[in-house]
């Protein structure tokens, strides 16, 4: 009888053990399940808030007289873009960017609503840059600042545009002392001396804490506007006789001055990559053509349209300063690269007939 009795007990004493067993094998399992769809879920909104996190951009801002001629290249450039950009375009007052003036989509209604009317040589163009970057920087996520004629062309595809700007932290400003052309005015010293008086491409691209100097200047700009005039133009154009001591004007294109100087003025140079990604020809001593000669860089015309072109600007990879004695070796990501992202003055048949060869559909 204590012989039953004890393997009774025996008994239950196995079937709890494997009770318990069951129950701590079904609460790790049940830990398990809960961890994996905790897991799982975590790493759901991850991928989701991932998704969603918009990118900082580049705003590119467009200087044009009217409508922009090269649309049709922009156009291209921009379907890579993934939402990584803004527009905003400067055009005379009154101008809009409707479906008859542009076919972009990009472009539609893209003007800034507080144009002015701009003239070459004046301060009215650097007004003009001023009034885009007020807009621009009015979008938190812009964080570079691309200025832009109606006659430039992308040289590269978007991603590697993008790639390339904001792979370092720097803005990139052809900027150099200016000791040859006497467009320093005296009067602005001692508010501009000379030693911070710099000379460049008006084709700039700004960081956002750059723009916002730009934006927020009083001094430089007004003492710009007050004393950096355009020298009377050559006699064939001009209206109005030349003053009694023409010797005495200072042939100052604002635009060529003001940022490079005021970036100088506050002690940012060091903040600089002083080159311009943007393209121009000043070479003109070999140019047959009359239009082609004087205060402008070449315009590119159809029969100059092609890969060879495009191919020699891309080559460039380096830029000599003759009045700082200083070479310019193109840089990105720490490694050789081409120099020039954009380029200028081209045609609409120029363009047409680049992207009718397919040159500049791939911007391979």
């Amino acid at each position: 009888m204590k012989r039953r009795v004890s393997q009774q007990k025996s008994q239950h004493k196995w079937k709890r053990r494997i009770f318990a067993l069951l129950l701590l094998v079904l609460c790790f399992g049940s830990l398990l399940f809960i961890m994996q769809t905790q897991y799982t879920r975590i790493m759901g909104l991850a991928s989701l808030q991932h998704r969603f996190v918009q990118r900082p951009k580049i705003a590119f801002l467009f200087i044009a007289r009217n409508r922009l001629p090269l649309d049709f290249v922009w156009d291209e450039f921009f379907r890579g873009g993934d939402s990584r950009f803004s527009i905003f375009v400067h055009s005379r007052p009154g101008f809009r960017l409707n479906k008859v003036t542009t076919k972009s989509t990009y472009f539609l209604d893209r003007q800034v609503n507080d144009s002015i009317q701009v003239d070459w040589g004046e301060a009215s163009m650097i007004e003009a840059e001023r009034i885009l970057l007020r807009h621009a920087l009015g979008d938190p996520l812009n964080d570079r600042f691309v200025f832009l004629s109606d006659s430039c062309i992308p040289l590269y595809n978007f991603s590697y545009t993008y790639d390339y700007i904001m792979s370092t932290q720097t803005s990139f400003v052809d900027s150099f002392a200016d000791t040859k052309e006497g467009r320093y005015n005296p009067k602005m010293d001692p508010v501009i001396p000379v030693q911070n008086w710099r000379k460049g491409s008006q084709w700039v691209v700004l960081t956002r804490k750059h723009a916002e100097v730009v934006v927020n200047d009083e001094t430089v700009f007004t003492m710009i506007q007050q004393h950096c005039k355009r020298r009377s133009l050559p006699e064939f154009w001009r209206d109005h006789p030349l003053p009694a001591d023409a010797s005495k004007e200072h042939n100052c294109i604002p635009d060529e001055h003001y940022v490079q100087t005021l970036l100088a003025q506050k002690g940012l140079e060091g903040q600089l990559t002083r080159r311009s990604l943007t393209h121009s020809s000043w070479d003109l001593s070999s140019s047959k053509d009359h239009q082609r000669r004087g205060w402008h860089p070449v315009t590119y015309k159809f029969a100059d349209a092609t890969p060879m072109l495009i191919k020699s600007i891309k080559e460039i990879d380096n830029i000599y300063y003759e009045t700082e004695y200083r070479r310019e070796w193109c840089s990105s990501k720490g490694k050789p690269s081409t120099c020039f992202l954009f380029a200028r003055k081209f045609t609409r048949p120029a363009a047409l007939r680049l992207v009718n060869m397919s040159f500049l559909v791939t911007f391979s």
